[in-house]
């Protein structure tokens, strides 16, 4: 998040609209809930965890313990139980990430 100055990008107007409740103070502007997009769909990182998790089910159903599975991730027991028992559908078999 950048700084930039009212004075620069808002109408006088508006700028003295606003001055009558805030002066002298940084003031946050969110976007429009329309233009938010959930966490991970930029960056690819909600991909990549449905990814590891479907690699960490997989390994499960093929016998691996969930101890094993919470040192070789570096997960907690409890995160590895909470992956393996979901029954959240897997899409990340259908998505080549290598």
């Amino acid at each position: 998040m950048k700084y930039v100055n009212a004075s620069k990008v808002l109408p006088e107007k508006l700028l003295l609209e606003i001055q009558q409740y805030v002066q002298g103070e940084n003031l946050y502007i969110p976007k429009q809930e329309t233009n938010y997009q959930k966490w991970g769909t930029v960056s690819g990182g909600k991909q990549l965890i449905d990814h590891r998790n479907s690699n960490i089910k997989a390994s499960f159903n093929n016998g691996i313990s969930i101890q094993q599975l919470a040192v070789e991730y570096c997960l907690s027991i409890e995160t590895i139980k909470k992956i393996v028992y979901s029954k959240k559908i897997d899409r990340g078999n259908d998505e080549n990430l290598d």
